[in-house]
């Protein structure tokens, strides 16, 4: 009986991009855009325009909420192209099938 072990090349790696803070692929980098801008605008209204410290930190969640928002609702967990198809059918109103009238009236009637 052989004690050796053989190892086989399966490339399952190849198919995954990885996970980042449990986000799929490049993910974390739109949290921390999001975040990034969250803190330039948090300084910019509380320092250069002088707002008050409640107001700037709720103006600064504003990005990081979009942000998480449109990680989780349309990236995370969805197949790829899912936000451009979104994005495309509330701009276009068009689907990858034709264009259904609604008003159709049957044609014995």
């Amino acid at each position: 009986m052989k004690a050796e072990l053989r190892l086989t090349d399966t490339n399952a790696a190849s198919d995954s991009k990885g996970r980042t803070w449990g986000l799929e692929g490049g993910l974390f980098w739109w949290l921390i855009g999001g975040i990034g801008a969250g803190i330039t605008l948090f300084f910019v209204l509380l320092v250069v325009v002088g707002s008050s410290l409640l107001v700037s930190c709720l103006v600064a969640l504003v990005p990081v909420l979009v942000c998480l928002a449109y990680i989780f609702g349309l990236r995370q967990g969805k197949p790829p192209g899912y936000d451009r198809d979104i994005f495309e059918y509330a701009t276009t109103g068009r689907g990858f099938s034709p264009e259904v009238h609604r008003s159709c009236v049957h044609p014995l009637l």
